[in-house]
């Protein structure tokens, strides 16, 4: 897509300037204390990183405190030992989270999580792993994604545990799947977004799209879709790679937090 020459009458260089500034603002470690991506700052391996980001990925979905306390609970249920746990959790220790809860993602979601995993860390060395041999045909990120949910749910499950794990082939935005990704690639010594995995390049990322991102980029003139799906991440992301092909996900931060913090 060819950069436009203005968005809503901003001249896209002028918009461009004024994102990054927001960038700037957003992403240091201050942003971290009342995000999600605080809980997987709590751990050191890259592994525990790795589960914990996924896992609260997973239920990252309505008011941030809310988010905090409930991935809170279940780093505690897995004696903050997140890689350990997966893997050596018998019967007994899975039964602990049959009281957890999170809006609709309730106990026995949770159990399935942790099995998900395990089997993916079995066949795995990683997630990135599992996301890049879905990627060895097309080189698609998105294949990869597909691939890795595929893979998730080949254990035995009930059907309504496939609500928590974002199906974009089918049309879905994939928001806390895409920050999660964000999360693990992202590496521009800020000190906020990991950078665990090298082997994915940043540039290949798409935008974590939300409420609050997706109305501010619809103001700004940088989105028209009306919906938040697949389609709408594309265009997006595609525009912001147009501001930076390198780190177009950089964007994330801007875009979410005018939203939140500016009330845009």
């Amino acid at each position: 897509m060819k950069l436009k020459k203005s968005y809503n009458g901003i001249p896209a260089g002028e918009l461009k300037q004024f994102l990054d500034e927001k960038c700037i603002q957003y992403n240091n470690p201050s942003f971290i204390e009342s995000d999600p991506i605080s809980i997987p700052h709590r751990f050191t391996s890259d592994r525990d990183r790795e589960i914990a980001g996924f896992l609260t990925s997973v239920i990252a979905w309505g008011r941030r405190d809310l988010i905090l306390r409930s991935s809170t609970l279940l780093m505690e249920a897995m004696d903050n030992n997140p890689y350990e746990f997966v893997i050596s959790a018998d019967k007994n220790d899975l039964t602990r989270l049959l009281g957890f809860v999170h809006r609709t993602f309730n106990g026995k979601d949770c159990i399935f999580f942790m099995k998900g995993l395990k089997e993916i860390y079995s066949d795995f060395g990683s997630i990135e792993d599992v996301i890049l041999e879905g990627m060895k045909e097309s080189g698609s990120l998105r294949e990869g994604l597909s691939y890795f949910r595929k893979q998730f749910f080949s254990l035995s499950h009930e059907k309504r545990a496939e609500k928590h794990f974002a199906d974009i082939m089918a049309g879905a935005a994939g928001k806390r799947l895409n920050m999660f990704l964000r999360w693990m690639v992202r590496v521009d010594g800020k000190g906020v977004d990991f950078g665990i995995w090298k082997r994915i390049n940043p540039s290949e990322l798409y935008i974590p799209l939300d409420l609050h991102s997706g109305n501010t980029a619809r103001r700004l003139g940088l989105l028209t879709r009306k919906t938040n799906d697949w389609k709408a991440v594309e265009e997006l992301t595609s525009i912001l790679r147009e501001f930076d092909p390198s780190d177009p996900v950089k964007y994330d931060f801007a875009l979410f937090s005018i939203g939140v913090n500016e009330k845009f």
